[in-house]
């Protein structure tokens, strides 16, 4: 006996009471004893403070797709959760929590700053963790970590001191990406390039003790401060006879050399002569190690002029110093000409402050000896790259990639274990806190306050999060991963990483494919942002919509290397998908209300019946392959064309007459035939719409056999059921005549319900048997008054005609429409559609229109116009058609 289903999907109801029943049954666990094949995935931990955006939500479905698919097939399947300290966004969102109150770290001190960040993660981690159950994640929540747990605090000691003991941790003064509004160190990778609008000032440098000068260009006047020398190539022979002398450097009391550098200097490019301030540029850095110039720091932290100056501009912000400093040189005579100059301006990616390059002594990770191995294993094939147009960009980074700056200045995160006695100097890099100087005793020891790079943690996550250091039961069942899936935006700040320290601790790859999913756009494919307003707020959307139908659209569009273009309207489309899907079934358990379960299966079935198990067949062996290739948008889109179309839309409309009939051997076979084409379509579907197909799926009348819940139940496998070329034929013969008398309907703009008589003329005896075998379902599915099925003979006059493959469908017009009428409603239908493309192509002809209004709005109006010229076309072919016709007759 099957269960009834309410009458209206309730999503926010199916979705609260499922999720919690699946976690306090224990359906999310995996088993670190079980002898199943192991799968895992660790998901990318989002920012603790943070909430979920449209990106998070896309990496939630699809390696949610993937852990319930594999968990159905069998698999010992692992989705360990987790959330990210964050260093520089958690600390910058306390710090303006707390100049609100008009206070700053400083004024709390360290400890007590620290206890308020941990406050703020406690408050905002649960937030994190109903945005994920929102979703339907099926994360192993008994597995939960966190970056500063302390198991993962003591990985990454443990880290820092082996890297610092085989000598691949190490501190040296070199020129970093300093950002003033954060404070604190920033990598390569967290310095944003824009172009801006600036001035590339052209400087007179006097030679000492002569009338010549050397002409200097430059877009950042305040460093001449800090220049040290001036270079020209050493083949040049405009300058060979300057260099070894001297330059009065202008503004100051000092002197600076003249060198010959084949390097930093093409003697092709502008005057010739270049001016070289190695503490504020990573190329005169260079070239000051080179020449062992002086490296004198004019800019400090706070992006003023330091005391290395000039008194008249210490303490000036470096942008006003610029404007001093340039009224300075023209009044002086030594401004030659200022030029407008686009150039491309560092930026600090999380307080948009413009980076300065500094001089300042950090903490460095050497690198190469960690990405080649890294870079081999993907040649090796020991990982794969899906898609694999990213191997190029990954292999090109590993092959050129720089030593590693892991300090950073800030207070939250894992402060660096290493000491500096204040006695003799001694450093002390130790697993454990020291209590006294290994080298003379003293109990007077300073530890580093700087932190580490969050992705230094993030980069142990694979193995860390099962344990390691220790040998435990989880890591030795679960490492290697099978899949990481994030975003191609993080490729270098953390995959990169992760395979680069899994590799050297563990001896293994962490996992053995990265599959990177494109980003999610707004509908007409510009990058979401609050100031632009074109956010989609995931949570928002799932408590809208139901969680099933933003999962089933995301999974969908989510095609390799293609950005994800996202309208509410798209979702809105699988919210009704959602809905036709629990409708249908609805519909189907109304039927099922007198079906045995255990009875035997029928010794056969119907043409429709052996039709639609073969189309589900096929149906198991494309999603299988689909799933296999990690082409989760094509596994969806293969599910959502065999429900909606094939079985809601023709299987339960040509079963009907079957199920509402009087032949009870018949409508046993339809109903055996009912559950066991729902059982397999909702196994293949659950693991894009959990939340739906499990609530269907508790329903339908499977006997005792059945599982406790479809989340455990198998997953169907190619094969189970028999392919039927000869009823998938058939059928399509039957489909087809049916659209053809349905189509004509539409075009004569004829009343669905009312019946009308139809002609089919085939072309052979064995097609008329198959359409006379079916007459009664051809009449009540196409409402069809009368049925006339001829072999050949003549085409019947006063017809409209469709074909239908091989078989002509024709339907009599006589006293069905009126021809004058229909062509009458016709000319008004086409003349609006003449008048609305005439207003939009107008607008589009407009070139201030197109230049000056927003990019979605022009997008938005060439739409229109598309559509207007579809309807157009479609109109006038009827018209055409309509006109033919009324002349037959």
């Amino acid at each position: 006996m099957s269960q009834t289903i309410s009458k209206v999907y309730d999503h926010r109801d199916v979705e609260a009471r499922w999720y919690a029943w699946w976690r306090e049954n224990g359906h999310f666990q995996a088993d670190n004893q079980s002898d199943a094949e192991p799968y895992t995935i660790v998901i990318p931990p989002p920012n603790v403070t943070g909430s979920l955006h449209m990106g998070h939500a896309l990496t939630l479905t699809i390696q949610d797709v993937l852990i319930r698919h594999k968990r159905m097939c069998g698999y010992n399947a692992l989705w360990l959760p987790g959330t990210d300290h964050a260093g520089i966004a958690t600390q910058m969102m306390v710090e303006r929590h707390l100049a609100k109150s008009g206070k700053s770290r400083f004024d709390l001190g360290r400890e007590a700053f620290l206890e308020e960040v941990w406050r703020w993660k406690e408050q905002y981690h649960g937030r994190i963790t109903r945005q994920i159950e929102a979703l339907g994640a099926s994360v192993d929540w008994s597995r939960e970590r966190f970056t500063m747990d302390e198991g993962l605090s003591t990985a990454v000691r443990e880290v820092f001191v082996r890297l610092y003991e085989e000598g691949l941790i190490y501190r040296d003064d070199r020129l970093v990406n300093w950002s003033p509004g954060c404070q604190t160190v920033i990598s390569d990778l967290e310095v944003e390039h824009e172009e801006r609008q600036g001035s590339l000032w052209h400087i007179a440098y006097p030679v000492e003790g002569s009338d010549e000068t050397l002409i200097v260009a430059t877009t950042r006047p305040e460093t001449m401060l800090g220049d040290t020398a001036v270079a020209v190539h050493p083949e040049d022979p405009r300058y060979a006879h300057l260099v070894g002398k001297r330059i009065a450097l202008p503004l100051t009391e000092r002197t600076i050399p003249i060198i010959g550098d084949g390097i930093l200097v093409d003697m092709e490019f502008g005057t010739g002569a270049v001016k070289v301030t190695p503490a504020h540029d990573p190329n005169d850095f260079e070239t000051g190690r080179r020449h062992d110039l002086p490296m004198i720091q004019v800019i400090d932290k706070d992006a003023k002029i330091t005391d290395n100056a000039p008194a008249a501009y210490v303490g000036l912000d470096r942008f006003e110093a610029r404007k001093r400093i340039v009224a300075d040189l023209d009044a002086a005579g030594l401004l030659v000409k200022v030029e407008p100059h686009t150039h491309k301006v560092g930026t600090c990616q999380r307080s948009g402050v413009i980076v300065e390059p500094m001089l300042s002594k950090q903490w460095y990770v050497k690198v190469e000896p960690l990405a080649k191995p890294a870079a081999d294993a993907v040649r090796e094939g020991k990982t794969r790259i899906v898609p694999e147009v990213w191997e190029k960009t990954y292999f090109h980074w590993m092959d050129n990639i720089r030593d590693w700056c892991i300090s950073r200045q800030l207070w939250w995160g894992h402060q660096i274990p290493a000491w500096t006695c204040d006695d003799c100097g001694t450093l002390v890099v130790s697993r454990d806190d020291p209590s006294a100087c290994g080298a003379c005793g003293s109990a007077a020891l300073t530890q580093d306050p700087d932190v580490l790079d969050t992705w230094f943690s993030s980069g142990l996550w694979p193995f860390s999060t099962l344990g390691w250091p220790e040998q435990t039961a989880d890591l030795k069942t679960f490492y290697p991963t099978s899949v990481m899936e994030t975003g191609h935006d993080i490729i270098f700040f953390w995959v990169a990483r992760m395979m680069m320290m899994g590799l050297h601790f563990m001896g293994e790859v962490p996992f053995h494919t990265i599959f990177l999913h494109a980003m999610v756009r707004d509908e007409t494919g510009a990058k979401m942002s609050k100031t632009k307003g074109n956010v989609i707020d995931p949570l928002d959307v799932s408590q809208e919509y139901g969680a099933d139908s933003l999962r089933m659209c995301l999974a969908a569009l989510a095609g390799h290397g293609r950005d994800i273009k996202l309208s509410i309207k798209q979702v809105e489309g699988y919210r009704n998908f959602v809905n036709k899907v629990y409708n249908a079934c609805r519909f189907a358990l109304l039927n099922l209300e007198d079906h045995d379960p255990a009875a035997a299966a029928p010794a056969q079935v119907g043409l429709i019946d052996r039709w639609i198990l073969s189309r589900l067949a096929r149906v198991t062996e494309q999603v299988d392959g689909a799933m296999d290739a990690l082409a989760i948008n094509e596994a969806a889109q293969v599910l959502y064309q065999f429900f909606w179309n094939e079985l809601c839309d023709w299987y339960i409309e040509l079963s009907k007459p079957v199920l509402y009939g009087d032949d009870a051997e018949a409508r046993r076979a339809t109903q055996h035939t009912l559950v066991t084409v729902l059982d397999g379509a909702l196994r293949l579907l659950h693991p894009f719409i959990p939340f739906a197909s499990e609530e269907i799926w508790q329903s339908l009348p499977l006997g005792d056999a059945r599982p406790e819940a479809l989340i455990i139940a198998d997953y169907p496998r190619p094969g189970a059921l028999p392919v039927d070329g000869a009823a998938e034929a058939d059928v399509g013969a039957l489909i087809d005549v049916i659209t053809g008398v349905r189509n004509i309907r539409g075009e004569l703009n004829v009343a669905p319900g009312k019946p009308i008589a139809a002609v089919l003329r085939v072309s052979d005896r064995e097609t008329a048997d198959l359409l006379e075998g079916e007459r009664i379902l051809l009449e009540r599915t196409a409402r069809l008054g009368t049925l006339t099925i001829r072999v050949g003979g003549e085409r019947p006059k006063g017809a409209a005609m469709q074909l239908a493959g091989t078989t002509e469908v024709h339907v009599p017009l006589a006293g069905l429409i009126d021809f004058d009428d229909e062509l009458a409603r016709l000319d008004k239908a086409i003349a609006k559609e003449e008048k609305g493309l005439a207003q939009v192509s107008r607008k589009l002809a407009n070139p201030r229109f197109v230049e000056n209004a927003p990019a979605d709005i022009v997008e938005k109006e060439r739409g229109r116009e598309a559509d207007h010229r579809a309807a157009l076309e479609k109109l006038q072919a009827s018209r055409t058609r309509i006109a033919a016709l009324a002349a037959q007759g």
